[in-house]
């Protein structure tokens, strides 16, 4: 496992090459941002330990962990970024790993570092999935539903995962049923999974649009999105500004006293639960009949207190 001196090099180094555009840098530029980033968290200088063989090899590490590929200027003697586009999984890999290291350092000390408790499984089958949805193979699994308690034999085509709130789910077309349909199948539930001797031609499916308009696990596809309105006190506006609802998030009003955003999404039943979560300190604005059908839910849920 790489020291955490060596993950935040090749973090810093990749933000900065991003910021920088298509204008690169070279390499006495990133040393000069490095020394000033390591300064800033209070490491030691001669933890930094950067030269311009250390700078190839970690060029290589960004590479092969990112898959972010930094091309040499021979013209302008600069390093880039090959393309500008960010993936937000790369981003995650290297929480993951900062996550690790900070772990590793607090190992056997208690009152540190405190994790959720609440763990979704399943994790352990995203590898076989990935194998199954890239090559195309029909899969077998046993699935047991909540509400049931029974687990059924399924025999799937799958398509794509999708994660929602820590769950990864699994979207694929049930290969016995008559229509084509695309159902959604939380890891978690599943076990005795395997590879079936047979694969299958995928149809045309776009799992992005799909969802395109939806907040959560319940594909849209074929529902009309709408405008919804919602208002936040000052400081909840802070959360929902840093981690916005929805990709379609637009800010209507910013400051003191309320937080207003506009969505453009269909109202699942998930989007549903994530405004009541949000109890008095939302109010929706608009569309009336969002309004009308929460105020209904409330009415109801008061009954239970």
């Amino acid at each position: 496992m790489a020291k955490i001196e060596q993950i935040l090099r090749l973090k810093f180094i990749e933000d900065f090459l991003r910021s920088r555009k298509n204008k690169g840098a070279s390499y006495d530029d990133i040393f000069d941002y490095l020394c000033q980033k390591f300064e800033d968290k209070d490491i030691e200088a001669d933890k930094l330990k950067f030269t311009k063989r250390t700078f190839l090899r970690d060029k290589e590490a960004i590479s092969k962990v990112l898959g972010t590929d930094i091309i040499y200027r021979r013209s302008t003697d600069t390093y880039a970024i090959e393309s500008d586009e960010l993936d937000e999984i790369q981003e995650d890999v290297f929480d993951n790993l900062l996550l690790v290291e900070a772990f590793r350092e607090v190992k056997g000390r208690k009152n540190v570092m405190f994790f959720e408790q609440r763990k979704s499984r399943g994790l352990h089958l995203l590898n076989g999935l990935v194998h199954a949805i890239t090559h195309h193979k029909i899969i077998t699994l046993q699935y047991t539903k909540f509400w049931e308690g029974v687990a059924y034999k399924k025999t799937l085509e799958p398509y794509a995962l999708k994660e929602f709130r820590n769950r990864w789910y699994l979207l694929a077309n049930e290969k016995d049923d008559r229509d084509f349909f695309i159902k959604t199948f939380a890891l978690d539930r599943i076990s005795d999974f395997d590879f079936a001797p047979s694969s299958f031609k995928p149809k045309k499916y776009d799992t992005e649009k799909a969802f395109e308009n939806s907040f959560g696990i319940i594909s849209t596809l074929n529902e009309e999105a709408q405008e919804i309105v919602l208002s936040f006190d000052s400081d909840q506006g802070s959360y929902i500004k840093t981690l916005p609802l929805h990709h379609s998030q637009e800010i209507l009003i910013d400051n003191e006293t309320e937080f207003r955003i506009k969505l453009t999404l269909f109202p699942t039943y998930d989007f549903e639960r994530e405004v009541l979560s949000h109890g008095k300190r939302v109010k929706i604005i608009s569309p009336e009949s969002f309004k009308i059908h929460l105020k209904k839910e409330v009415s109801e849920m008061l009954k239970n207190y």
